[in-house]
């Protein structure tokens, strides 16, 4: 399928737009103004709707190249202001630092928890945990104890409710609030987590969990086009 089917611009300008958006510190109307050195007109408007069309399907696209990760889970969520609320992204990194899995919610509940984990053990790049670590988040005992119940997270797997040992995913934080810090807060909780999809997508690309025929990404603007079939 042509994923720039009727798209006025070319697919190479889009995916440089979006990918610059999603990779550093800018806003809308940067990527304007560096378009237009370029001599491409375009609006702002027009870029946040290829940010929000786009970012999840560079994330949907990049999975079957992610790396596995190890079965150390080191949980944790962090904000994200939504239409002028403060919503949680879950977040998951194993031992390494790798990316295991990320998840908006509105709620920070039982209920959002088992959903966050049962999306981190459905993705194929991940293994089933053999040590899940968090904070003292009350609703993590009881989602991890109903989950083995319905045995989708094996017996053995042991929980660990010690802050120091998150340091790790704590850190690794705060590449993604550099990069929605200076958005002043989305609009909707769709744009968020469109948008989040897309960042999360290039935080692993830059941490290097992305491979290609059994090398690692070294362009990561060859790699993107690569994702959807473009020539360099």
């Amino acid at each position: 399928m042509n994923a720039f089917k009727w798209k006025h611009f070319e697919s190479h300008i889009i995916l440089t737009a979006v990918r610059w958006y999603l990779q550093y510190s800018l806003s809308y109307r940067d990527i304007v103004e560096l378009l237009k050195e370029r001599g491409v007109q375009v609006s702002h408007t027009t870029i946040m709707r290829w940010v929000h069309q786009y970012g999840p399907e560079i994330d949907k696209r990049i999975r079957r190249f992610l790396k596995p990760t190890s079965d150390s889970y080191r949980v944790d969520e962090t904000y994200i202001r939504v239409k002028g609320q403060w919503k949680y992204l879950y977040r998951a990194v194993d031992s390494n630092g790798q990316t295991i899995e990320f998840m908006l919610s509105a709620n920070r509940d039982v209920l959002a928890a088992k959903r966050f984990f049962k999306k981190a053990i459905s993705s194929p790049h991940n293994q089933a945990p053999r040590v899940i670590t968090v904070d003292k988040n009350p609703a993590y005992p009881p989602a991890l104890q109903q989950l083995k119940c319905e045995t989708v997270i094996p017996q053995a797997t042991v929980m660990r409710q010690t802050k120091y040992l998150n340091n790790i995913v704590e850190q690794d934080h705060r590449f993604i609030k550099k990069m929605t810090n200076p958005m002043l807060g989305f609009k909707s909780f769709q744009s968020a987590e469109d948008t989040l999809k897309g960042i999360e997508a290039m935080h692993m690309l830059r941490k290097g969990q992305v491979k290609l025929q059994h090398s690692p990404v070294s362009n990561v603007a060859e790699f993107i086009n690569h994702l959807f079939g473009l020539s360099a």
